[in-house]
């Protein structure tokens, strides 16, 4: 599974608009997020569809279809729930 390219990246720019509004996360590259100084997010394309890489529990990386925005809406609740958990 390669890192998502820039087309992939253009049809994932609603979702990318969210996640940039977030202002703890640095996009250090389109489309790859860190917090502090650690990746914290980026996006994958296959075949199978669009997915991200969410290092939800600050360790490691689970994996996340985001083909659809029902699955955009989710990452991004994820993405925020992680976020406000670390101002707690």
């Amino acid at each position: 599974m390669k890192h998502a390219g820039r087309d992939a990246l253009q049809t994932l720019e609603p979702l990318l608009r969210k996640v940039r509004a977030c202002a703890s996360l640095v996009e250090k590259s389109p489309g790859s997020f860190y917090l502090r100084s650690k990746a914290f997010l980026h996006f994958h394309e296959d075949p199978g569809g669009l997915f991200a890489d969410l290092k939800e529990d600050l360790v490691s990386f689970s994996r996340y279809r985001v083909t659809t925005r029902a699955e955009q809406d989710d990452l991004v609740a994820r993405v925020r729930r992680c976020l406000g958990l670390l101002k707690s």
